[in-house]
This record gives structure tokens, C-alpha cells and sequence, in this order.
């Protein structure tokens, strides 16, 4: 974000903040920049939402290994840096060199009041808001039509769920790979089971009306997405992937976890979940990570009352 470097500059200097706040990588060290280049007194306070190993290893490019750069630089400057997961927070310290006891894990806040009323909306799909009784349960999955989010292996998986039952799949998003996805529905002959309906501005009513949720990353930071379906009531199958799926699902207690890119494991887990007559009660573990909880550990953390 280079191009907000000068502006945060002038805004520091002149406002005086008490204390400068950033999310994500970019934005983190940009914030760091202007924080020494502006010789603010203010607090800086530096939030990572990624897991640089697997970012790193997902994009090679120049861009990517810049900002890690920069990275290690910063990051030390800062008087607090914030992990969203113990994960990104042991991969942060293995590749940066930061005092561990300025690294802290607050989860992200993603269950709130207006998620949960805007979860008892009518879902958009048919399948979701038309089902009765006798139809397939609907499997959804959610998030950017991208390599990271690995919805081909999830596609395959359920081919070899669809040959054993009626079942449907629902994911939701936009992105890069939207042509090559909708020809492997194709290819495996699933268009009449497989809906690619794009963007939805409300998936949380999907997901409470979904018989399943899967979560087929390559990698995550926390795995937000899983959180919300789980705030939503809805049984969950996650890949193991790092770092967030297995915090949140703490190693499978709340649901199954699979091998990235196991389409076997995956169909398995998913046909395991639909016939589970007693699945936990996964709103339970939502609530970790509330709005409310986050305000609390961020006030405990640094001082807030």
C-alpha cells in the first residue's frame, strides 16, 4: 500500500494518535513505514492474519518475497504484534526475528448479533430455501474461486460421494478459476448436483440452511468462514491445513478434519458427517470467537478499560 505511506505520515504527525492499529501483512508494513518515518510516539500495534510459510510457498513471486522482506525489518519495531492463530504465531517467530513476549494470539471477532440475525434470512438458492423433506442434503462450501481455497479437490470429492448417495454442492464465491472449476462439473458429469451461483451477500443464511459445510483450503490463517457456518449451527468438515482449522475445530472435537488434497479422506469424512445422528453442537465452539470475547482480550492484552 505504498501509496498510503505519505498520507498515514501526515495523519500521524498531525493527530498524534495514542496508538496505530494495522491488519494484514501489507497494510502492517506500510503502517510500520510511516510510523518511523513520522517519529510517532503512538503505539504501534501490528495485527497478521496470514501464515507467511504457506503464503510464501503459494506465491513465489518477487512482490510476495518483498513484502516478507519488509517484513522482517518492520515487524521488530513494533510494540505488540497480534497473530490470529497459535499457528501463524509459531510461524510468524520462526521466520521473523520478534520477542516472543511482544507476539500475543487474540482470534479474530467474527460471531456477532448481526451475523446471527442475518443468518434467519431466506437463502437464495432453491435448493437451501424450496428443500423438503426427501431431497438431497446440500453440501456448501465458500470463498474466492482461487488456488488457495482448493475447491477442485473438493469437487472430486464429492464426485465419489455423489456415486455413493443423492447429495448436492453449493459454493459460493467469485473468482479466477470459475472456468476451470465449472469444466471439471462438467467433465465429471455433475452439473445437475454441482451450483457455482457466485457471489452472495448474505452466505450466512446458506449456511444455516445447509446439511454441511466444508472448508477444503490448502491454507489458512484462522479459517473465519469455517467459524461463521459453525456460528450458524451447521456440521463442519475441514481440511487439516495450516494453522487455523485445527485450533478451531480443536483437533477434531467439534468436526472432522482431513488431509489437504485427500479427495478419499474428504468424500469419507463428508458421507461420515451427513450420517452423523448426534453431531456436536458446533454454535458452542462459535462463540470463542465473538465480537465480544475479541474486545476482551484485546482490553486485557493492552491495558483498555
Amino acid at each position: 500500500m505504498p501509496q498510503a505511506l505519505l498520507p498515514l505520515v501526515q495523519h500521524l504527525r498531525k493527530a498524534r494518535p495514542t496508538a496505530l492499529l494495522a491488519a494484514m501483512s501489507h497494510a502492517n508494513v506500510t503502517a510500520a513505514l510511516a510510523h518511523c518515518i513520522a517519529r510517532s510516539h503512538a503505539r504501534l500495534i501490528l495485527s497478521e492474519h496470514a501464515h507467511l510459510g504457506s503464503v510464501l510457498m503459494a506465491y513465489p513471486g518477487w512482490r510476495m518475497r518483498a513484502t516478507a522482506m519488509m517484513m522482517r525489518w518492520t515487524y521488530p519495531r513494533a510494540d505488540r504484534i497480534v497473530s490470529v492463530s497459535d499457528g501463524v504465531t509459531t510461524d510468524l517467530l520462526q521466520r521473523i526475528p520478534l520477542d516472543a513476549m511482544r507476539v500475543v494470539t487474540i482470534y479474530n471477532p467474527v460471531v456477532d448479533d448481526t451475523l446471527r440475525a442475518r443468518a434467519k434470512a431466506q437463502p437464495a438458492c432453491t435448493w437451501l430455501s424450496a428443500r423438503a423433506p426427501g431431497d438431497p442434503p446440500v453440501v456448501l462450501a465458500a470463498g474466492r474461486l482461487v488456488p488457495q481455497k482448493d475447491f477442485a479437490t473438493l469437487i472430486e470429492a464429492f464426485a465419489l460421494l455423489r456415486r455413493a448417495r443423492p447429495a448436492r454442492l453449493l459454493i459460493l464465491g467469485e473468482g479466477g478459476l470459475r472456468a476451470p472449476l465449472t469444466a471439471q462439473v462438467a467433465r465429471l458429469g455433475l452439473q445437475n448436483d454441482v451450483a457455482l451461483p457466485g457471489f452472495e451477500p448474505n452466505p450466512f443464511s446458506a449456511m444455516r440452511a445447509a446439511q454441511l459445510f466444508v472448508l477444503p483450503s490448502r491454507f489458512e490463517g484462522l479459517g473465519c468462514v469455517l467459524i461463521e457456518a459453525m456460528a450458524c449451527g451447521t456440521p463442519v468438515v475441514s481440511t487439516d491445513c495450516p494453522s487455523g482449522p485445527r485450533e478451531v475445530l480443536e483437533g477434531g472435537r467439534w468436526g472432522r478434519l482431513v488431509p489437504v488434497g485427500d479427495v478419499k479422506a474428504m468424500a469419507a469424512a463428508m458421507a461420515a458427517a451427513l450420517d452423523d445422528p448426534s453431531p456436536p453442537k458446533v454454535s458452542l465452539r462459535a462463540e470463542d470467537f465473538s465480537v465480544a470475547r475479541a474486545v476482551e482480550r484485546y482490553a486485557h492484552e493492552f491495558g483498555v478499560t
